[in-house]
């Protein structure tokens, strides 16, 4: 089992570097919206700590799209002014704040829902406005070691103190942005703040996969067990090609003197 999670997530995050070498920035990110960090996650959580904790968790980690959409939106933003340490740490902060309100909120699916909602429909109108993306040389190293690590380390510790912070907060540590963090920074290194911008922005379009997973995940474990990751698996898959349609809208929200 600890192979499997060392080796999980980090695979994930491979293909998506790959994808972002392939296709740019508007495809990387909008397949990174697919849940290829809290689906590991949550399966290693309820193998562990059973289908109910599980249950709570995908619920948490559905409420938490609020904080992930903000915490992208925000560096975004930070970027048109500071570097990207300082960019990290303002978007980090935003998270951590948003997180813990949320989880101050009495827990529902009703709550989750609503959260997720707001945050998916609002997004395209709070990222900047950018020109056309100027032509980049392809960078010398994209760092994949370090974000594989990344990967690999979020998942060993949201599975190693779950039984000690609770299914909510396993829910929203599932749910921290570590893919857009990473991705993110790099992006700003190498390519510049309009670049990045897309990005984000584009992961957002991808992120209306991650929240019918949870949503599915949600409903269903209580119902029919580990089936459900399966079912979710699909049904977020469907979502993600259904999604494809708003990309290339949601892009032209990006360039200035447009609207999304």
């Amino acid at each position: 089992m600890l192979l499997l999670k060392l080796l999980t997530v980090p695979g994930f995050l491979w293909l998506i570097s790959l994808a972002s070498r392939r296709w740019g920035p508007n495809v990387a990110g909008w397949l990174a919206g697919f849940p290829v960090v809290v689906g590991p996650i949550l399966l290693f959580l309820a193998l562990e700590q059973g289908s109910a904790f599980a249950t709570h968790a995908a619920g948490a980690a559905l409420s938490a799209l609020l904080a992930m959409i903000a915490f992208s939106v925000a560096y975004t933003h930070a970027a048109q002014r500071l570097a990207w340490p300082g960019a990290l740490a303002v978007a980090t902060l935003v998270w951590a704040v948003l997180a813990t309100a949320i989880t101050q909120v009495p827990a529902s699916l009703g709550l989750s829902v609503a959260c997720a909602a707001s945050a998916l429909l609002l997004a395209p109108r709070l990222f900047p406005r950018v020109g056309e993306l100027p032509a980049a040389p392809a960078p010398r190293s994209d760092k994949l070691p370090y974000r594989m690590l990344a990967g690999a380390l979020l998942t060993l510790a949201v599975t190693l103190l779950a039984s000690t912070v609770g299914e909510r907060w396993s829910g929203m540590l599932a749910v921290f942005p570590v893919l857009g963090s990473v991705l993110a920074v790099f992006s700003h290194q190498s390519h510049g703040v309009a670049f990045t911008i897309v990005l984000l922005r584009s992961l957002t379009t991808g992120l209306y996969s991650f929240a019918a997973f949870c949503l599915v995940l949600a409903l269903a474990l209580p119902t029919v067990g580990m089936l459900a990751f399966a079912l979710a698996v699909a049904v977020s898959m469907l979502v993600l090609g259904l999604s494809k349609r708003l990309l290339a809208r949601n892009t032209l929200g990006t360039v200035a003197g447009r609207r999304p």
